[in-house]
C-alpha cells in the first residue's frame, strides 16, 4: 500500500448539485432515505429514516450512518487508483452517477469492513451478500479496478454458489 493516504481522494465535495448547499455525503443520505429528512440551513438534516442494507438496521439519526465507498479508498488505491490523477480519484470518491458506489450504512458495519475486500469481509446480514458481491464487482468494473487472487477466489465462491443468479450491470466511469 505504498503511498496511500486517505487524503489522496478528495471526498465529500459539493456533490452532484453544487447549488443545493449539500455535500456528497448529505446528497447520498437524501437519495437513500426511506422517509426523507428535513433539510435545514447549511444542509443540516433532521428526522428521516434509512435502512442499512449491510445489517438490516433501521436508522433514524443521519449521524449514526457512514457513507461507505463500496470499494474502499485504500482497496481502490491498491487496485489501480494509485496511478490516477487527483481529479479522477476525487470523481471516484464522490461517484453518485452509479447509485451503488456510495451507500449509507450503520457506522458500526462500515467500520468493521474498514478497507477489506470480500475475501476478508462480508455484510453481517446473509440477505445482503449477493447484492454486496454484485455491487462490488460492478464498482470494480465501472472504474477498471483490478482484483487480486484472494479477492477473485472469494467472489468466485459466491458466483458459483448462492449468488449464481446475480446479474452485474455497470456503466464505465467517465
Amino acid at each position: 500500500r505504498t503511498g496511500y493516504t486517505r487524503s489522496s481522494f478528495k471526498h465529500w465535495n459539493s456533490g452532484d448539485n453544487a447549488s443545493d448547499g449539500c455535500n456528497t455525503r448529505a446528497e447520498v443520505l437524501l437519495a437513500e432515505a426511506v422517509i426523507a429528512p428535513t433539510v435545514g440551513a447549511g444542509c443540516k438534516l433532521t428526522g428521516g429514516t434509512w435502512v442499512s442494507y449491510y445489517d438490516g438496521q433501521e436508522v433514524t439519526n443521519a449521524g449514526s450512518l457512514d457513507i461507505d465507498h463500496m470499494v474502499p479508498l485504500a482497496e481502490a488505491w491498491d487496485s489501480g487508483a494509485s496511478s490516477w490523477t487527483p481529479a479522477r480519484r476525487e470523481a471516484y470518491a464522490n461517484d453518485q452517477a452509479a447509485d451503488i458506489s456510495l451507500v449509507a450504512v450503520t457506522a458500526r458495519t462500515n467500520r468493521s469492513k474498514s478497507d477489506q475486500d470480500p475475501a476478508d469481509w462480508m455484510p453481517p446480514s446473509p440477505d445482503a451478500e449477493c447484492r454486496y458481491v454484485g455491487e462490488w464487482v460492478s464498482t470494480k468494473l465501472r472504474w477498471q479496478l483490478t482484483a487480486d487472487d484472494r479477492e477473485r477466489e472469494a467472489l468466485k465462491v459466491y458466483a458459483d454458489g448462492p449468488c449464481e443468479n446475480t446479474i452485474v450491470r455497470y456503466t464505465p466511469a467517465p
